[in-house]
């Protein structure tokens, strides 16, 4: 890969996007990291459309997005879960998604290459019991996938999605111990992923060995996938 590349990672700063931020750089790609946390090139809520926009502006030309941002959000039966917390995870892990795709897209059109690795989930598949808040998020991203990827095709950018078992990573820290048991009992290797896995699948998926893929999900799930 180029090492004139650089790559935007928005949840850069820990789980999946720190493990694709560090997999890249081994690859000499510049990476960007938007965060909300300490640290971050660029502090960035990626709720923000206004905030996604400046940081588009402030990181230059782009080659590489990798959309990490994301919740879990409420655990609990649909009926129980609180209006503010719905709300909150799909503007993070929807709508997030959808104003850093419309904010560094356009670039990655005029130069005639870009990839974009939207990380969603397998509950976007199968839909996690308790989780329908995160469950609906990562399906949308899939069907966003999937819509960008065709209007991309002919572009020289790419859009593919990810979509992972549970992975041991700081975010599932908050999910409760039932949902985390009942998710892994689903994987037929019998533990949940390591970032550094999925980080690799990332890399693929942002590099020029992928050249005839877009609008794909790619399952990392330890073979829970049917279908």
């Amino acid at each position: 890969m180029s090492a004139s590349r650089t790559a935007v990672v928005p949840g850069g700063m820990s789980g999946l996007g720190a493990a694709a931020a560090a997999r890249l750089a081994d690859d000499g790609v510049r990476v960007v990291t938007l965060d909300i946390a300490d640290g971050a090139d660029l502090h960035v809520d990626v709720t923000d459309p206004e905030a996604v926009a400046e940081a588009a502006r402030q990181a230059g030309p782009v080659d590489i997005l990798i959309n990490s941002a994301g919740v879990v959000g409420p655990n609990a039966p649909l009926w129980e879960i609180p209006v503010d917390g719905w709300e909150r995870t799909l503007a993070v892990n929807l709508n997030g998604t959808f104003h850093t795709c419309r904010a560094f897209v356009p670039g990655m059109r005029e130069r005639g290459w870009g990839r974009i690795v939207n990380i969603a989930s397998m509950a976007g598949k199968d839909g996690n019991p308790n989780m329908s808040p995160y469950s609906a998020s990562k399906a949308a991203v899939i069907a966003l996938t999937k819509s960008l990827g065709k209007e991309l095709a002919t572009s020289g950018v790419l859009a593919n999605a990810i979509a992972p078992a549970v992975i041991e990573t700081p975010m599932n820290a908050s999910t409760s111990p039932a949902a985390l048991a009942h998710m892994t009992s689903l994987i037929p290797m019998r533990r949940v992923g390591r970032a550094e896995e999925v980080a690799e699948l990332i890399a693929w998926l942002a590099s020029d060995k992928v050249s005839f893929s877009t609008g794909a999900v790619y399952d990392i799930s330890g073979g829970r996938a049917t279908y």
